[in-house]
């Protein structure tokens, strides 16, 4: 299993880097992170965005589905569903809780809890995540 380290460090260059992603734990059952809420993240109302939101969420799962795939294979999220709950402002920190609901062969299905600051549930996010094989 890759090392937290070593999964930040995939992460930073990328996407989830640009938005500050930090992981806190992570197996092939559960991912956890925070993000802090930069202006940048937000709406002009400052308030997260739900699109920083969806990619946060989705991050997680993608996080914990790399956790289960064998060698050579990779991942794509299918779909997602968020349901928003609730805001976190500008200038806070956010914090994902990611859980494999389903851990199959070719699926994986992720549900994603995003809190506040003060614990409040902001966004309920299921996806399903695709195994994908390597190319002969």
């Amino acid at each position: 299993m890759l090392e937290l380290s070593t999964l930040q460090t995939l992460l930073d260059p990328l996407f989830p880097g640009l938005m500050g992603v930090q992981l806190l734990e992570a197996t092939p059952e559960r991912v956890v992170a925070r993000m802090p809420v930069r202006p940048e993240l937000c709406t002009a109302g400052g308030i997260m965005h739900g699109g920083a939101c969806m990619a946060f969420a989705d991050t997680l799962g993608a996080v914990g589905t790399l956790l289960n795939l064998a060698a050579g294979q990779t991942t794509t999220t299918t779909d997602s569903s968020t349901k928003f709950i609730g805001a976190a402002k500008a200038g806070s920190v956010v914090r994902g809780e990611s859980v494999a609901l389903h851990r199959g062969c070719t699926t994986l299905v992720w549900q994603t809890n995003i809190t506040n600051a003060d614990g409040r549930l902001c966004a309920v996010v299921t996806q399903t995540q695709l195994v994908l094989e390597g190319r002969r």
